[in-house]
């Protein structure tokens, strides 16, 4: 497999491929997390806050995300989080299905350099984005379906967004459902990751 064009590694390091994007940016947000990880976190794209602070999910988002991977014994180090478009959306509108296509080299080549043991589809999104269909998220939160990515196959598991916990509370438990069953995947157990504590 080789990098597309602009890309060092996991890392875009120039593109210029989507002008509103461009415009919109201050920086390019790659993913973060280690490059062998057994699971990589796929959001939309950038926000505010991530596009200020160069990292995806930092913002109260990021804080959800955080607290139920705390919760169910993961830690944020031992996983990869990344997004379907790594520049930020004028005022945080969904990206637009060329902007997606523009970045789809991207986060393909990062998934199978990756090929972790699930990709967690954080939305709607990334859902549709990575299965290529309609995505009903709360009714499919905690769903698997394999996927080929190159000549790589990967389990795609739909979450729900961080967000909509705080936007509904009642996406809480669903939320809360499909992390733990990260967990389980991975073989952390309650409070203690097996990810790398020795």
């Amino acid at each position: 497999m080789s990098d597309p064009d602009g890309m060092d590694g996991l890392c875009v390091t120039a593109c210029r491929k989507c002008p509103a994007l461009v415009d919109s940016r201050s920086r390019i947000v790659n993913g973060v997390g280690p490059d062998d990880a057994d699971v990589v976190f796929v959001g939309e794209g950038p926000g505010a806050n991530e596009d200020e602070q160069g990292e995806p999910f930092v913002g109260r988002s990021g804080d959800v995300l955080d607290d139920a991977l705390d919760t169910h014994g993961l830690r944020r180090r031992d996983v990869r989080i990344t997004n379907c478009v790594r520049c930020r959306p004028p005022e945080n509108r969904d990206p637009s299905a060329e902007e997606l296509a523009n970045c789809r080299a991207y986060l393909d080549a990062e998934l199978e350099a990756i090929d972790p043991d699930v990709v967690v589809a954080l939305g709607k999104v990334p859902a549709q984005h990575l299965l290529g269909r309609d995505v009903a998220v709360t009714n499919e939160a905690g769903t698997i379906e394999t996927v080929s990515i190159g000549e790589t196959r990967l389990d795609v598991l739909v979450c729900v967004h961080p967000a909509a916990t705080l936007y509904d509370r009642s996406q809480k438990d669903t939320f809360e459902g499909t992390i733990e069953k990260v967990a389980t995947i991975v073989g952390a157990e309650g409070g203690q990751s097996s990810l790398g504590d020795f």
